[in-house]
């Protein structure tokens, strides 16, 4: 997946100099000077730097997020349309190029989102995950759980298939991988069978 065009060119302008810097050394000063604007322009609309990058990667997620669940929206069952919009974004993530390159530079940026707390992108998936497991316990595909516990423990679960997608596409193929991960998130989800 590339980088997405977005609506502002101050996020155009963050995402290119991210891509070519890396997160630590991306300023505001570079981010006005790409797009063409001041750097009291960039200050007025989002205030900081960290406002700007947050802006960027929910704006690249809510894209990301829409365009998975126009893919997925014609599947029989919300248990399927959950199973596959997980392993759908979990591909493109493990893909995206500002994550890739935070990773691959800055990965500290990210270890709070994994230790200490949901970042906004984190907590846009498990609201999309809260409904479709709220559909899916509705049309009888998934199980009776708390829609909002099953969402985080499968957010977690996700973002560990992206943040290690080089070491497991190195010991294995992507396809399976993603194949796997789609088992995994099945047969959490589906209702136990009846005795």
């Amino acid at each position: 997946m590339t980088s997405q065009r977005h609506s502002d060119p101050i996020l155009d302008a963050a995402a290119a100099t991210v891509i070519d810097l890396g997160l630590r050394r991306t300023t505001v000063a570079e981010v006005a000077r790409r797009a063409g604007l001041s750097r009291m322009t960039v200050y007025r609309q989002y205030g900081d730097l960290g406002a700007v990058v947050a802006a960027l990667l929910s704006e690249e997620m809510e894209q990301l997020v829409e365009e998975v669940r126009a893919a997925t929206e014609g599947l029989p069952t919300a248990r399927a349309r959950a199973v596959e919009s997980t392993a759908r974004v979990v591909a493109r993530l493990a893909h995206h190029p500002l994550l890739r390159r935070v990773l691959d530079l800055d990965p500290e940026t990210l270890l709070p989102y994994v230790t200490d707390r949901l970042g906004s992108s984190q907590r846009a998936i498990v609201r999309v995950l809260v409904e479709e497991i709220t559909n899916g316990m509705a049309d009888g595909s998934v199980r009776a759980v708390d829609p909002q516990l099953a969402a985080l423990v499968l957010e977690v679960a996700a973002q560990s298939f992206v943040f290690s997608a080089r070491v497991v596409t190195a010991e294995a193929d992507e396809a399976d991988v993603l194949d796997e991960l789609r088992h995994l998130v099945d047969g959490y989800l589906r209702p136990e069978p009846r005795p």
